[in-house]
């Protein structure tokens, strides 16, 4: 399936809400939920706009992965970037339609591609020890598992700690 990433943009506020909300239970089982709250239109609405903010100031870049027909298969995100020295942080999700398919393989070799010319340094990122699908994407693309939190917590009823991942970027 041929896919590209764009970043987030104000005319997706709609499409992404309607996305989050037909993917939230299966995103819940991954991932700590993002509360009721979220889910309302109008503050969807209003993080979106707060989204948008931090990405023009480079804090953060917000994309969106999209098929041939811009329809949105996930998102994958750079955030938290440190300027000074050069490291952001990744999170990524695909829609439970589009999983297995090698789609957030594919989105992670562009966003890699992509962040190189943006001068960014390092990519951080952190997984769930039951994520094994995601924990593979990770070492696909070059990343180092670095370690394991030995501090556990509960999420659906599994006991459950964080995996650490790093990828050192060197521009060409």
């Amino acid at each position: 399936m041929n896919i590209f990433i764009e970043k987030l943009d104000v005319t997706d506020a709609e499409d992404l809400f309607n996305f989050e909300l037909e993917n939230r239970t299966f995103f819940e089982e991954m991932v700590p939920t993002r509360g009721d709250e979220y889910y309302n239109p109008e503050t969807f609405k209003k993080r979106h706009e707060t989204l948008l903010e931090e990405q023009v100031k480079g804090g953060s870049y917000f994309y969106l992965i999209k098929d041939k027909d811009s329809s949105i298969l996930g998102r994958i995100n750079l955030v938290d970037i440190d300027e000074s020295q050069k490291i952001g942080y990744l999170g990524y999700r695909v829609g439970q339609a589009h999983t297995g398919k090698g789609i957030a393989n594919k989105a992670l070799k562009i966003l890699v591609e992509t962040v190189t010319n943006e001068d960014v340094k390092q990519i951080k990122a952190k997984t769930t020890t039951n994520n094994i699908a995601s924990q593979r994407i990770l070492e696909k693309n070059g990343f180092e598992r670095i370690g394991t939190s030995s501090e556990e917590f509960e999420m659906n009823g599994q006991r459950l700690s964080f995996v650490y991942y790093a990828l050192n970027i060197s521009s060409s």
